[in-house]
């Protein structure tokens, strides 16, 4: 008989999690779990709720209903606890601009309690990693965003902590400098087994976690490695632009079978085989076709295919952060 195998530590554990502002319900009851040394990904549009669950988890908000756990203390009684264990990266940026920025960290990592011995050598540590040790001494007031947020990653990392909260990341920066920010993530994830939690809108930053949940409109609505919740849809993704996409759309449906919608300026659908299935359009459509394109199975498919409309036009419905204003 083979030998049981022990079960995953789990480093969050979220059940029935609900946060009501008056007569908004930010967040539905969710349910979802991280496991120890994973990057976990929350993702979805503007106002779905992924920053409002971010901070209950780190003890910013109260939960309306239900309960959560993060590094095994619970997130309303034992909130010192939980703070212990975190650090956390926030969508605009707190640093001090007037210091240094080795005197931001040495300030952050006095606040944690960090012993004087091993403050030094862990401050230059990650520092190091992110490549800004040879800027410790110039003003934050002069660094770039990107640099600003390196910095802010290595200040959440000072103290130790056993999970990593980064709230949308690398939101407003340049590809490359989104691409590093990455590559500082991975490498911390491999040389200390740290868990991260990060919120974000960006397909392609989902795509480089272990796990995501999908969230729109407060709900959990898919959870899984990317690779397996794009190979369940299974599907090609066929956007078609044609001289009236209302016939077309009808077209679709009495001639070839197809429910298809208009989603980002375009008519959508998904269909097995999207290239086998060009030839036929063009046969059978009555109406002048300007273009097609054709695309594997993504996780805005999965998105699409989970909630009846992409991350573009979901971000556009009236959302948490614009009911709250």
């Amino acid at each position: 008989m083979p030998p049981e195998t022990a079960e995953p530590r789990r480093a969050i554990v979220v059940r029935g999690l609900e946060k009501r502002y008056a007569d908004v319900h930010a967040v539905r009851g969710i349910d979802f779990e991280v496991r120890a040394g994973e990057v976990f990904g929350f993702l979805g549009p503007n106002g779905a709720g992924k920053s409002t669950t971010i901070s209950i988890l780190c003890t910013l908000a109260s939960p309306t209903a239900g309960s959560a756990t993060v590094a095994g203390h619970d997130v309303v009684r034992e909130r010192d606890d939980v703070r212990r264990n975190i650090g956390l990266v926030f969508q605009e940026t707190t640093l001090d601009d007037y210091l240094t920025a080795h005197r931001n960290l040495v300030f952050h990592g006095e606040l944690y309690g960090v012993p004087k011995a091993v403050l030094g050598e862990r401050i230059e540590q990650v520092m190091t990693m992110v490549g800004l040790w040879d800027r410790r001494d110039s003003v934050v007031a002069t660094f770039s965003g990107g640099m600003k947020r390196r910095l802010e990653i290595a200040r959440g990392l000072v103290h130790a902590p056993n999970v990593l909260f980064l709230d949308e990341p690398t939101i407003g920066l340049d590809p490359q400098t989104r691409s590093s920010i990455w590559a500082y993530i991975r490498e911390l994830r491999a040389r200390h087994q740290i868990t991260v939690f990060l919120t974000t809108h960006y397909m392609d930053e989902a795509e480089n976690c272990d796990r995501i949940a999908i969230i729109d409109a407060g709900r959990i609505v898919a959870e899984g490695a990317p690779e397996s919740l794009k190979a369940a849809v299974g599907k090609d993704r066929v956007q078609v632009r044609t001289a009236d996409d209302d016939v077309a759309i009808v077209a679709l449906k009495e001639k070839l079978g197809v429910d298809a919608r208009v989603h980002d300026g375009a008519i959508t659908f998904a269909v097995a085989s999207g290239e086998e299935f060009v030839p036929r359009l063009f046969a059978e459509l009555p109406i002048a076709i300007r273009s097609v394109s054709v695309a594997r199975p993504s996780l805005d498919d999965v998105f699409l295919s989970f909630t009846g409309t992409t991350m573009r036009d979901a971000a556009a419905r009236p959302g948490e952060a614009r009911a709250r204003r």
